[in-house]
């Protein structure tokens, strides 16, 4: 590596310090908890780092590879936050995509990770960030609105400020870009609710049922995602969690199947994944995968509602009979 990529690197990582719950000013639920959340917060800088330094995506790969399984998909996220920065940067570089182009199992939260870039750049740099998919992009918007609250939390999580509305995607018609990007964002704002509650899901019903009735929905889903995809709830506490939040348990169980079919594109499942769509949807992590792509045949083309929430609502329908009939478990 030359002095320049290492400068770059320090230049442009944030500090670890920055990823410790002391610091955020998150619950503490028990060290187990907090061991997690700072272990996922340090393998995103882990990935990012990498992706700072190295001349390109074919260098950063194989230190972001080298992650732990169950934490290796945010190395992921934090490596595609980078390149997304460095594609903004005065230049011709197509970071992301050529990322991407060999390592398209992890777009999840690839594009996920272009909107925590998204969130630290100037929007007339917007246009640069590249998010092609017409159904996934939506989680560009996911990922912006999760730094918004993990880093500004008493403005976007205790205050509960709306987020400002803007258009994206820029080339959908205006009305809905506009208005469903809100809804999109508090899917990311949800999903960051979960580690602002520590992984307490008491403390995380409290936080979202603070919020306007007609946002809860939204959080409730990336809650689902969070809980499913990062894990850190018990049994027990995840039982109790589907218990309580019947109104919005179909919304728990969309966020948990996504999350789900994230750590399969990726092949990335671990024990905790399997926890949380056995509670909040009632099957395995295969079988809630299977749901995903189900929902996914046939979407239409984005017209009065964006295909990507066409298909959330599929996914919720489909679970509607195994909320019907299947009760979480008292213990």
């Amino acid at each position: 590596m030359t002095a320049w990529n290492k400068l770059r690197r320090r230049i442009l990582t944030p500090d670890v310090g920055q990823t410790k719950l002391s610091t955020r000013g998150f619950h503490l639920k028990d060290e187990q908890a907090r061991d997690r959340l700072e272990t996922v917060g340090s393998s995103f800088l882990h990935g990012f780092a990498a992706a700072a330094e190295a001349d390109g995506p074919p260098e950063a790969a194989p230190v972001v590879e080298s992650s732990p399984a169950a934490f290796r998909g945010f190395a992921y996220e934090g490596a595609a936050m980078a390149f997304a920065i460095r594609d903004a940067l005065p230049g011709r570089s197509r970071h992301v995509a050529r990322f991407l182009a060999d390592h398209d199992e992890h777009v999840y939260m690839a594009y996920v990770g272009v909107g925590w870039a998204m969130a630290r750049l100037p929007r007339p740099l917007w246009s640069r960030l590249h998010a092609p998919d017409p159904l996934l992009r939506w989680l560009v918007l996911d990922g912006y609105g999760f730094h918004q609250a993990y880093f500004k939390t008493d403005r976007y999580v205790r205050r509960r400020d709306a987020p400002s509305a803007f258009p994206w995607p820029t080339d959908g018609p205006r009305d809905y870009s506009r208005d469903y990007s809100l809804r999109a964002i508090d899917q990311g704002i949800g999903r960051a609710c979960w580690f602002v509650a520590g992984t307490d899901a008491q403390q995380l019903v409290r936080l979202l049922d603070a919020f306007p009735a007609h946002r809860r929905s939204d959080l409730y889903a990336g809650a689902g995602l969070a809980v499913c995809y990062a894990g850190g709830g018990s049994e027990q506490e995840l039982n109790w969690l589907a218990r309580t939040t019947g109104e919005y348990r179909l919304e728990l169980a969309q966020g948990a199947a996504f999350g789900a079919a994230a750590r399969v594109r990726a092949g990335l499942v671990m024990p905790h994944n399997e926890l949380a769509t056995g509670v909040l949807c009632g099957m395995s992590v295969d079988e809630a995968t299977r749901v995903t792509d189900e929902a996914r045949v046939g979407l239409p083309t984005d017209d009065v509602l964006p295909a990507y929430e066409v298909w959330r609502q599929r996914i919720k329908s489909a679970f509607i009979p195994l909320v019907a009939t299947r009760k979480p478990s008292e213990q």
